[in-house]
């Protein structure tokens, strides 16, 4: 069982570590190895602290352990799941990111967000990496040091064009607490009620500069962890189901908000070690939201959820839809969501790469007309060697 959500053991800072944020500084680089964040001394700060005791006020709270209102059955038959921890994986008793986990050799965490505007006609996802899943350099090194394979992914869309970008950098340019990461000159903090993402990044594959903040603020957040195999090496947490966000950036020039989503993913293994492919969607309902997720895993079959969630975090896990085949990309990968109806259409591609696609969805969920967020990942295409030799094109390294 990997060791997500202990605490990192202490890391040596400076009095005011805002200096070092923004500019990848290691303030602990002067220091003895054996006190370093990553190296896992003996010294441990917290028994003795109430951080992750008293709860943040300004966000519905759920009382952590067993799953919201007893419902830890699926309705239908059959098995589905992805089992439910308690608050693991990335997350503390007061509900935020815990962004100094430890990730293991091998491994890797992330935390995702995605909002579409209220208009229509805007979308984003950003995506903060510690070993880089879908990283060249990460896979070709072996995978040692998943600190040394960082990066935040930034994906816009809008009527204007997209810009996405996705610069990888070694441990030199990361800074991490429990509330805080920096990547380079990109940042996230949560301050109890919300995260706030600054992005300094260099779109490609034409350079052209993404500079701007984007401000998620959940109406109540979700304190479970989903196992997506049997022995626990895969964690899913979807931290805020349901958010409101709002977008300002100087380049290129936009200003919206919307609705949208915040969830981390962690890992012991490469994620091809254990999925031939997975789809995955969510969309805002009247009252929340539903998240499904559908994966092949490689040695256990397949595990399938359908989860609603109320605007206050609690969910309640229902019989999955039945499945609607959607239309292949340009690379003919291959792409299914569920539908109530059997009816489900693709509004608008956003990501058409050979082993991914994201897309925003027009479907029918839970008694709802709904519009949402779709991924496709092929996991059997992303080890092709020919593919990984495509990467570095869209993802260079710095550092």
């Amino acid at each position: 069982m990997p060791r997500f959500g202990v605490p990192a053991p202490f890391e040596v800072r400076p009095n005011d570590p805002a200096s070092a944020r923004g500019y990848g500084e290691d303030d602990t680089r002067r220091f003895r190895a054996s006190l370093s964040g990553e190296r896992r001394g003996a010294l441990w700060p917290r028994v003795a602290r109430l951080e992750g005791v008293v709860c943040a006020s300004g966000i519905a709270n759920q009382t952590a352990g067993s799953l919201s209102r007893g419902r830890q059955r699926p309705s239908g038959a059959g098995r589905t799941d992805g089992g439910a921890f308690g608050p693991t994986g990335g997350g503390e008793r007061d509900g935020g990111p815990e962004f100094d986990q430890p990730v293991e050799p091998g491994g890797y965490a992330w935390w995702y967000v995605d909002a579409l505007s209220d208009d229509g006609r805007h979308g984003l996802a950003i995506i903060a990496l510690i070993g880089s899943v879908f990283s060249p350099y990460y896979a070709w090194s072996g995978r040692r040091d998943p600190l040394d394979h960082c990066a935040v992914n930034v994906a816009l869309y809008s009527p204007r064009g997209n810009r996405w970008a996705m610069t990888e950098r070694g441990r030199s340019a990361v800074f991490r607490r429990r509330h805080e990461l920096a990547i380079g000159r990109s940042a996230l903090s949560w301050d109890g009620t919300g995260l706030t993402i600054r992005v300094e990044e260099v779109a490609t594959p034409l350079p052209s500069r993404i500079r701007g903040t984007i401000r998620v603020e959940p109406t109540g957040l979700n304190f479970e962890s989903f196992s997506l195999d049997a022995a626990g090496r895969h964690l899913w947490r979807p931290i805020a189901p349901f958010a409101r966000v709002s977008a300002k950036f100087d380049a290129p020039d936009l200003r919206w908000s919307g609705d949208g989503y915040f969830d981390m993913n962690a890992g012991s293994e490469p994620l091809e070690t254990g999925f031939v492919d997975w789809t995955w969607s969510r969309a805002a309902l009247s009252r929340g939201s539903a998240i499904l997720y559908d994966a092949r895993r490689r040695q256990e079959g397949s595990v399938s959820l359908a989860l609603r969630f109320d605007k206050s975090g609690n969910y309640e896990k229902l019989k999955p839809p039945p499945i609607v085949q959607l239309p292949t990309t340009r690379w003919r990968l291959a792409r299914q969501t569920r539908s109530d109806d059997g009816t489900a259409e693709i509004s608008r591609s956003f990501e058409d790469t050979p082993f991914y696609a994201r897309s925003r969805i027009s479907t029918r969920l839970f008694g709802e007309n709904v519009i949402g967020v779709h991924e496709s990942l092929s996991l059997n295409r992303f080890a092709n060697p020919m593919v990984r030799l495509m990467l570095p094109f869209r993802m260079p390294r710095r550092g």
